[in-house]
């Protein structure tokens, strides 16, 4: 059994994350971490997770968890996550980390998108990024892994195997992604209160998402394609749940079936990309690990759909198929 360890265990990728280890079978959930002093068990803070899981929180002591745990997923927010794990790498334990910390290519870029002072400069640009379908070698032979964020998920993983393969111009591709108010995390913030984002639907951030640049460059690292992407989010009044409406050109007549056939090929062993000649939904793929893509043609633009769980697919089930092929056991297991 790998004793696994979550730093900051009380947010809603937390409790997902959870529920999914309890039905892993080569883990044990050894420690939990949060900020609260008072030590709570699991169940006042998760009541979902009464009688599954018999643990009281802990302060953050890194020698402590170091020697509780094999493996830790870091579920802190960005800046204050790479303050954490670069204390536990040195201890020898394998992370998983949900923060953009490691994501982006270089350190200016990460501070010009996210106003604050990287605090380990020099695992930037040097960090597994976290979607096994794409960068699979390079994750299991890691120490560290990026888990990717949601909304670059639900992008990256229909566009780069067709900018890849040349099927798509890199300009325009345009990103209009819908998601629920989960993706806002648990703490309380007056505009994801119940009255303030229900019976209603806004975009936020045009132009300003720190998404943007991470999709820019995860299609550079891995097709060798600059692009730059038009990503514009909406609030949806759902919980959970991201569907991305992307809109590129085709490039030498490509029709939506030569997608299809490239999908279907480059994702054939990828159990977690479902391609559907369908329309998807977040209803289809919520609670799963499913990322669903589809495409249709309107007056000679090309319009691809994706959906995905923005707590699993976009987070917590990404992190644990990143385990499973850090420590060399099927993508599937614990998830399936």
């Amino acid at each position: 059994m790998i004793r696994v360890g979550i730093v900051g265990a009380t947010g809603y990728t937390a409790v997902e994350l959870i529920k999914i280890l309890l039905r892993h079978p080569e883990v044990e959930i050894t420690c939990i971490t949060s900020r609260d002093e008072t030590c709570p068990h699991i169940s006042a803070v998760h009541p979902r997770l009464r009688d599954q899981l018999n643990l009281n929180f802990q302060p953050l002591d890194i020698d402590r968890f170091a020697a509780q745990v094999d493996f830790g997923f870091c579920c802190l927010p960005h800046a204050a996550s790479a303050e954490i794990v670069g204390q536990l790498l040195d201890k020898g334990i394998k992370i998983v980390d949900f923060s953009a910390d490691y994501r982006l290519n270089d350190v200016g870029s990460f501070e010009q998108w996210y106003k604050v002072t990287h605090p380990d400069p020099d695992r930037v640009g040097k960090t597994a990024y976290g979607i096994p379908e794409l960068f699979r070698e390079s994750i299991a032979g890691a120490s560290l892994v990026a888990n990717p964020g949601c909304f670059p998920s639900s992008a990256l993983l229909p566009l780069v195997p067709l900018l890849q393969a040349r099927l798509i111009q890199s300009s325009p591709i345009i990103v209009d992604a819908k998601t629920g108010v989960s993706g806002a995390g648990r703490k309380p913030n007056l505009k994801f209160h119940y009255p303030e984002c229900n019976e209603s639907i806004a975009a936020y951030g045009i132009g300003t998402h720190r998404h943007m640049p991470e999709i820019d460059q995860i299609i550079k690292r891995f097709a060798d394609i600059d692009t730059s992407v038009i990503f514009t989010p909406h609030l949806t009044p759902m919980d959970r749940g991201i569907l991305s409406t992307i809109y590129v050109q085709p490039a030498d007549q490509h029709r939506p079936g030569d997608l299809m056939d490239c999908w279907n090929d480059f994702y054939k062993s990828s159990p977690f990309v479902r391609v559907t000649d369908g329309g998807v939904a977040t209803k289809n793929v919520s609670g799963t690990n499913f990322c669903d893509v589809s495409v249709s043609q309107c007056r000679g633009t090309l319009v691809i759909t994706s959906a995905l769980d923005n707590l699993i697919k976009g987070a917590s089930g990404a992190a644990v198929q990143n385990f499973n092929v850090m420590s060399g056991f099927d993508d599937t297991l614990g998830m399936l």
